[in-house]
């Protein structure tokens, strides 16, 4: 267990800002609802069939992104006739995504991020439709969710002959870690599960925030073994009255769980070690963290 989780948290007990990157993720997802209003006020909406169009020109952008081509490269890197290579850079042309430089079509600064965005939109979509089983578990109004993070992310999802295909990969990645913090995770892996919790007394070291009566649960099922744990410093327990989805920070991962609301089951589990998911997942435990109790207020609990 690192010597004082509350080092993460400011001197007015928030989470401390993180780097421009996930800054500026944040300010877009907190202000994404805002955005037609705000385009509107503009009084310069772009017009849909240019939309269009720029998705459609989205490989040959793509393209270009990489380095300038001349038309012969374009035709050959996206296996199209003279013809269409030519209505390609014609129309990149009209929209002043293009100058010709020596014989090849390279992107102006307004293509080049042009080209970034279409490829943003695409991720943003592909990573949507992935991982609709947690974006469906997850409470509408839980606003600290974002997309970008888990673009290459690992989904796991309950299958009907398959139902605890998340749960086995929660442990896999318990298993491999050495280190633990998380809230909400009972869905992730129930009290039921001995395996897991041999893991997180013995092995482990762990901080996870429950909700109250969780808490009592594991203690009436592992009186002893869970104290033991704790008084070893092994086992770091907080509460809290609510709780959004799961979440779990690994040693080189971090994962996050929806469930359903019905059984309790964990429907679908979401893991990745991309950086900036680090970043945000830190961010969000942090936050959760400080408007939690530590357990030693709890007085009541049996040992």
């Amino acid at each position: 267990m690192e010597p004082d989780q509350d080092d993460r948290l400011d001197g007015d007990g928030h989470p401390p800002s993180g780097s421009p990157v996930l800054e500026a993720i944040l300010e877009n997802e907190r202000h994404r609802r805002y955005l037609g209003q705000r385009l509107d006020a503009a009084g310069d909406r772009v017009d849909t069939d240019l939309l269009g169009d720029i998705v459609r020109h989205g490989p040959v952008l793509e393209a270009l992104l990489e380095e300038p081509l001349d038309r012969r490269e374009i035709e050959e890197r996206l296996d199209v006739s003279r013809a269409t290579s030519h209505r390609y850079t014609q129309w990149l042309d009209e929209q002043d995504f293009v100058e010709k430089i020596d014989g090849r079509f390279q992107l102006t600064w307004r293509g080049a991020v042009t080209a970034e965005e279409i490829l943003r939109f695409e991720a943003n979509v592909r990573t949507a439709h992935r991982m609709t089983p947690l974006l469906d578990a997850v409470c509408e109004d839980h606003r600290d969710f974002v997309l970008e993070p888990f673009v290459d992310a690992t989904i796991t999802v309950a299958e009907p002959d398959d139902p605890y295909r998340p749960i086995e990969r929660f442990i896999t990645l318990v298993s491999e870690s050495e280190s633990l913090r998380g809230f909400n995770t009972t869905h992730m892996a129930p009290l039921v599960l001995g395996e897991f919790h041999q893991q997180v007394f013995d092995k482990t070291d762990t901080e996870i925030i429950y909700l109250p009566h969780i808490v009592e649960k594991l203690f009436e099922t592992y009186p002893e073994r869970a104290r033991k744990a704790i008084d070893r410093g092994h086992l770091t327990l907080r509460t809290r009255e609510e709780l959004p989805y799961g979440l779990a920070l690994f040693d080189d991962r971090v994962g996050i769980g929806g469930y359903d609301e019905a059984t309790g089951l964990m429907q679908v589990f979401v893991d990745t070690d991309a950086p900036i998911a680090r970043e945000w997942a830190e961010r969000v435990y942090a936050s959760v963290r400080s408007d939690s109790d530590p357990l030693d207020e709890w007085s009541d609990l049996p040992r």
